[in-house]
């Protein structure tokens, strides 16, 4: 019987093995397990993974060890499809070279100043986590040397080919080191990925690790169909579930301020966790969740990536998530060791379909649930203040207390009940023991139906055929939301302000949370630009979007009505699908397939000129 797997096992150095001590990790992953003694003989992986399986650990920890810190040149340059992602990379290196001398790691991404990218660059960082985009800017301004480049890892890389970014990744390869030490990580293996491994990669070894399709099974999963405004529920659910810590996921950085806010007036102890966050500000957020002085964090996906709390045990989706796989992680955060744990989930009439696809993908049944009523929140309120009289009877010498409340008893010739009732609701002004009901708005049209299926049903029926009139034959097959309705958004950046397709997917993909893949077909104008989203997108949201910048100008994005943005046109450049409108063959058009069809190259038509002009990304929100 062979011995298992340590981290001791797989000659790491000690200063990292320290460093991984102290990140609380115990026994690697399986893919850390496979991956790491490849990647130490200095062979070139192919890492076929989902998010969430440990994979930065995989391929950050062997490179960290075959580093030389004596010189102050890139030596390890990992891309990434988003900054988000870059700066999460970037933290877990810096953690594991924590007791590693001498090593600086940087990471490169749009919206972010030149002057503090430079700064660092010319202190001679040996490990760089880059968007494609700003690291091809550095490398047309010759502000980034790359002849030193020991190892390159092409992280999330089937993400990549979605928001568009794989020509800068072929041209980024190009200008690298032939002897360089290459690992490409992906969930799928579309043709253009398996193309890029055959032409970089030289006789890689594969790690395949499987998907895991099914959520935790300590985890009680429940969902809530919209009736009231979701700030009067979050707050009802939160006093009435038992809990010891909770996590709130929503889609904004926005929003997790303002909730937060909310119910701090509310009376509970909550804090934001989100992206704009600097990583000293996160730790003292996630720190002061462990030690109990915070019991509520309101995070994004992102920011919450890789949180592991004991004392989590209430995870709530107040926005539901547009990708399944995010449902998994998010209620990932709890359920852990063996512990049990709830989470509940926010639906919208209008949602109905992604709750299905959740599902679908998760192979498990969610239960519906009432919004607490006001009987069960009395009863809590009742029981906590009970506590308290307990406690302080127990702890505090009430004798002068005693002898005020038999003095004000005579004086106003009250009864002992009384006397008690009135300081009672004195006491509870702020938080009153009676609870109103909260009165429910009229619901949608669709959710007043029977809950037999029939009606859902009828709606996915018949957003297909409303995709279908939309054109989007040639991107069912590829599309891995292919029933999710949409709506064409309008934009006021457009092709003469130099933006690209891949900035407009940037932007929305970083700012709300909305994986790539449910972002529909782009077009591009002169003066304009329109983009499909999934329908119905919440009013926050696209309010959010009108102070968002692409190429130094707001998006102002408005859902848009004109006939010439929901049709076909010459001047139009598809984001997805082989073509909109086959029988339309406009100049300068370019289209992409996407992760399951990949394998044709963008048709470019004397646009050469566009890399050239390339501006970065502003994200201003």
């Amino acid at each position: 019987m062979s011995e298992p797997v340590t981290f001791e096992s797989l000659d790491l150095s000690p200063a990292i093995l320290k460093a991984v001590e102290e990140q609380g990790y115990k026994t690697p992953s399986e893919i850390q397990a496979q991956c790491i003694p490849l990647l130490l003989e200095r062979k070139d992986v192919l890492g076929l993974a989902q998010t969430g399986t440990g994979k930065t650990a995989a391929f950050a920890l062997p490179l960290l060890n075959n580093i030389d810190p004596a010189t102050k040149q890139p030596q390890i340059l990992v891309l990434t499809p988003t900054r988000e992602l870059a700066i999460q990379v970037a933290e877990a290196f810096e953690q594991y070279a924590k007791y590693t001398k001498g090593v600086e790691v940087l990471a490169l991404y749009g919206g972010q100043s030149y002057g503090i990218q430079l700064s660092a660059l010319r202190r001679g960082a040996q490990i760089i986590v880059a968007t494609p985009g700003r690291l091809i800017d550095h490398i047309n301004r010759k502000t980034i040397d790359l002849s030193q480049l020991k190892a390159l890892v092409l992280d999330e890389a089937d993400e990549m080919l979605r928001m568009g970014f794989i020509e800068d990744v072929e041209n980024i390869m190009e200008k690298t080191p032939e002897n360089k030490q290459t690992c490409l990580f992906s969930a799928t293996m579309p043709k253009q990925i398996q193309s890029i491994c055959n032409k970089y990669l030289d006789n890689p070894e594969q790690v395949h690790i499987s998907a895991r399709n099914s959520t935790v099974s300590t985890v009680e999963q429940v969902f809530w169909r919209s009736t009231v405004h979701k700030n009067k529920a979050i707050v009802r659910f939160l006093e009435a579930e038992d809990y010891d810590g909770a996590i709130v996921f929503v889609r904004t950085r926005n929003d997790t301020v303002q909730l937060a806010e909310l119910l701090e007036r509310e009376g509970f102890s909550a804090a934001p966790l989100n992206g704009d966050m600097n990583q000293q500000a996160r730790e003292r957020t996630v720190d002061r969740l462990k030690s109990g002085l915070v019991d509520i964090v309101i995070a994004t996906d992102v920011a919450a990536r890789g949180l592991d709390v004991e004392r989590l045990s209430l995870v709530i989706n107040y926005d539901i998530p547009q990708d399944s796989e995010a449902y998994v992680h998010r209620i990932g955060r709890t359920g852990r060791a063996g512990r049990t744990g709830k989470a509940i989930l926010f639906v919208k009439g209008n949602e109905r379909y992604l709750l299905r696809n959740i599902m679908r993908h998760t192979k498990s049944e969610i239960a519906e649930v009432e919004l607490p009523d006001a009987k069960t929140v009395e009863q809590k309120r009742i029981a906590a203040l009970q506590a308290k009289l307990t406690n302080a009877l127990e702890h505090k010498d009430i004798t002068f207390f005693n002898e005020v409340a038999v003095d004000l008893a005579q004086k106003l010739e009250l009864s002992p009940e009384d006397l008690a009732g009135a300081l009672l609701a004195l006491a509870q002004e702020s938080s009153p023991l009676k609870v109103e009901e909260i009165k429910r708005e009229r619901r949608e049209r669709d959710d007043r139906k029977g809950r037999d299926g029939r009606d859902g049903q009828r709606n996915e029926r018949g957003g297909e055929r409303r995709g279908r009139e939309r054109g989007e034959r040639g991107d069912r097959g590829n599309r891995n939301s292919s029933q999710t309705p949409m709506d064409t958004y309008r934009i006021d950046v457009g092709r003469d302000h130099g933006v690209q397709v891949k900035n407009i997917v940037g932007a929305i993909a970083n700012e709300a949370d909305i994986s790539s893949k449910f972002i529909g077909d782009i077009r591009l104008f002169n003066e304009h630009s329109t983009v499909q989203l999934p329908k119905d997108m919440p009013a926050d949201v696209l309010g959010h979007f009108k102070n968002v910048f692409i190429c130094k100008r707001p998006m102002n994005m408005v859902k848009s009505t004109h006939p010439a943005d929901q049709a076909g046109g010459g001047q139009e450049r598809g984001f997805r699908g082989e073509r909109n409108d086959r029988g339309n063959r406009g100049e300068g058009k370019r289209s992409f397939r996407d992760n399951r069809g990949g394998d044709r190259k963008p048709r470019r038509d004397g646009e050469r000129g566009e890399r050239k002009e390339r501006r970065p990304v502003s994200f201003t929100a």
